[in-house]
């Protein structure tokens, strides 16, 4: 069995009024729930079972998956009673996996990919001490570049290129053994990955495949009119 965690109790701030009565992975992509493309995907890449890490209106996230078995998962919700951050959450969720997880999947749960889960399974295997392996993607610039030459006449424009660095695509793979090294509260993102970092303990993955953060209902009318080249919805 492969387990995965999903971050999922976002409010959405920015993505209201659609987030109003419902958490952000909630919110709707062509009549679909954020969330439902994104237990599909991590079921198309092997994953068996899901435990959805929530707050904020999981009980709307509840009623609409219930055991998962419609989407071909076995889910399971734990409902944070404080806010604990997102290494927190993580914590939480790893804490409540069997002993036989030694690999686990973790995601936000406001992001979509294609990005494949076996070769970044595989990259995190190579090296045993390797406590997390991070998904990377390209980062493109918000806005078109203008290119000068010596004398400032503007010779090209590029709209929104991808830029040489790379950012953090919320997905993960964690071996079992980060558990203890998360934070009771707060963010892994500053505590434990750089720690990792400083021990040569985390991997990174560059991948070129389809990613995208929902953050703005511009994100959700851009994603929307791309999800049926990318996404099959039967």
């Amino acid at each position: 069995m492969l387990y995965a965690l999903v971050l999922a109790g976002g409010r959405g701030e920015r993505l209201r009024p659609y987030t109003d009565d419902k958490p952000k992975p909630m919110v709707e992509l062509n009549g679909k729930p954020l969330l439902w493309y994104q237990l599909s995907w991590l079921k198309k890449n092997g994953v068996t079972n899901a435990v959805i890490l929530g707050g904020y209106r999981i009980d709307v996230i509840e009623q609409y998956f219930g055991n998962g078995h419609a989407i071909g998962l076995d889910l399971e919700y734990i409902e944070e009673k404080e806010p604990l951050g997102r290494g927190g959450a993580y914590r939480q969720g790893l804490l409540c996996l069997p002993r036989s997880a030694k690999l686990v999947v973790a995601t936000n749960g406001d992001i979509l990919t294609t990005q494949p889960l076996q070769p970044i399974l595989h990259s995190h295997q190579l090296n045993p001490e390797t406590m997390a392996t991070i998904m990377l993607t390209p980062l493109i610039s918000q806005y078109g570049i203008v290119s000068c030459d010596d004398s400032d006449r503007v010779i090209s424009f590029l709209e929104k290129p991808q830029l040489p660095y790379w950012v953090n695509a919320g997905v993960y793979i964690l071996s079992k053994g980060i558990t203890n090294l998360m934070p009771e509260k707060g963010d892994h993102e500053t505590s434990t990955f750089p720690e990792l970092a400083a021990k040569g303990q985390l991997r990174g993955f560059k991948s070129e495949e389809f990613w995208k953060g929902i953050d703005t209902a511009k994100d959700i009318q851009e994603i929307s009119n791309l999800l049926p080249s990318l996404w099959n919805q039967e």
